[in-house]
C-alpha cells in the first residue's frame, strides 16, 4: 500500500497523536495514583505511558522520535499528569475510571501508530502491527513500573481490538475513505470493542497445558 504523504495526513497524525498522549498519560496518572505514588512517580508513569509506545515505534522505524522532534507532546503529557494529580485530590475518582482513558489511549495510539508507519513507508501488515505496538506498549511500560502483570496479557481483547482496528483503518484508507473519517470509525471501533469486551468478559482462549 503506497500512501502519499500530504498535509492532511500530517495534520491528522499530529492531532490524533496529541489526543492519544493526553488520554494515555491520564491513564498512567490514575493507575499510579491508586498505587499511592508521589507527584514525581506519577509524572514518570504518565510520561512513560503517554510517550513510550510511540517512542518504540519511531525507533523501530528508524525515524525521529515524535516527542523529541516536537516538545509539545512532552509538555502536554506533563501537564496532563499535573492537572489530573491535582484534580484527583479534589474529587472522588473510582478505580474503574482508569479503564476509560486506557481504552481511549489504546484506540487513538493504535490509529496514530498505523498512520505514522504507513507514512514512513512500512508495508500494510507491519504498519498494522506497529499500531498495536504504539497502542499497547505504553500500557505495558506503565504496568511494569507499577509492579503489575501488564493488562494487555490478561485483559479481554486488548491487543486484539487494537490490531483489528488498525487493519480496519488500513482497509478504509485503501478504499479511498478520507483519513479523518477512517480514523474516527476505526478508533471508535477499537474503543467500543475494548469496553464491550471488559463488560462481557470476552477474550481469547488462555494457554493451558493438557493434564
Amino acid at each position: 500500500m503506497n500512501l502519499e504523504v500530504t498535509q492532511e495526513l500530517s495534520t491528522s497524525l499530529y492531532w490524533i497523536s496529541l489526543i492519544a498522549v493526553v488520554v494515555s498519560s491520564a491513564s498512567g496518572v490514575l493507575k499510579s495514583g491508586f498505587r499511592q505514588f508521589d507527584l514525581f512517580g506519577v509524572i514518570i508513569i504518565a510520561i512513560t505511558t503517554g510517550l513510550g509506545g510511540g517512542s518504540l515505534r519511531d525507533m523501530l522505524l528508524d525515524i525521529d522520535v515524535f516527542w523529541i522532534k516536537d516538545q509539545i507532546f512532552f509538555i502536554v503529557s506533563l501537564s496532563s499528569a499535573v492537572v489530573i494529580f491535582i484534580g484527583a485530590r479534589l474529587i472522588s475518582i473510582s478505580p474503574k475510571l482508569f479503564l476509560i482513558p486506557d481504552a481511549a489511549g489504546l484506540a487513538t495510539f493504535s490509529i496514530a501508530g498505523t498512520l505514522a508507519s504507513l507514512m514512513a513507508g512500512a508495508p500494510w501488515l507491519i504498519a498494522s502491527f506497529m499500531g498495536v505496538v504504539t497502542g499497547a506498549m505504553g500500557g505495558i511500560f506503565r504496568d511494569l513500573l507499577c509492579n503489575e502483570t501488564p493488562i494487555v496479557f490478561k485483559s479481554p481483547l486488548y491487543a486484539t481490538a487494537a490490531w483489528l482496528g488498525s487493519l480496519g483503518f488500513i482497509v478504509l484508507l485503501d478504499n479511498a475513505v478520507g483519513v479523518t473519517i477512517s480514523a474516527v470509525v476505526a478508533g471508535l471501533g477499537i474503543f467500543i470493542v475494548r469496553l464491550l469486551a471488559i463488560r462481557l468478559d470476552l477474550g481469547l482462549p488462555k494457554f493451558q497445558l493438557k493434564e
